[in-house]
């Protein structure tokens, strides 16, 4: 199984979580700094499509900002995903790979009981219904909480468990209401 990192953090020199989690990736696995190659948001297209074509499993990593995403993830999926392509009538080149989110939210508050009041997988539902309409199984995102106050044995675990998740033969999809 091909499986491809698209990295969306637009400071990974100053990264502890994502830079972490990315260096701990075996060497089989791709991994792309968007933001390295792509700085003026000038997107190639068709080089993005092959990476994508190319690729059996899909990893979006990213730190999460209010709640959502860098800009530069959401100019790639609206440049990247196009009708015809990656949805619509014709649209079928992504169908039945999987899409994980690999995401760190700067705060550990992410439940109904706390501050935040949604889970990070409730946040995350805008990616779900991308899959959905691009035909990728969503696989459970793989989540980074508290990445402003980690501790660097925490990270260091949490990176083996990333390296290991991502290699992982069969992995979970999400449900809708989970």
């Amino acid at each position: 199984m091909k499986t491809t990192v698209l990295l969306f953090h637009p400071n990974l020199a100053n990264s502890k979580v994502n830079a972490t989690l990315a260096e701990a990736l075996p060497e089989e696995i791709e991994v792309r700094n968007m933001y390295q190659l792509y700085p003026d948001f000038n997107i190639d297209v068709a080089t993005e499509q092959a990476v994508l074509e190319a690729s059996d499993r899909i990893v979006l990593q990213f730190p999460m900002y209010w709640y959502s995403s860098p800009a530069l993830l959401k100019q790639w999926e609206d440049m990247v995903f196009e009708y015809g392509w990656a949805y619509g009538s014709t649209g079928n080149a992504l169908h039945g790979k999987e899409l994980i989110i690999a995401v760190s939210p700067g705060a550990d508050n992410y439940n109904r009981d706390n501050f935040a009041k949604y889970h990070v997988t409730e946040l995350l539902r805008p990616f779900q219904a991308t899959s959905r309409l691009i035909g990728t199984k969503f696989i459970k995102p793989f989540i980074t909480v508290g990445a402003s106050s980690i501790s660097d044995e925490v990270l260091q675990q949490q990176a083996q468990a990333y390296a290991t998740y991502l290699t992982s033969d069969n992995l979970e999809e999400l449900g809708d209401f989970e």
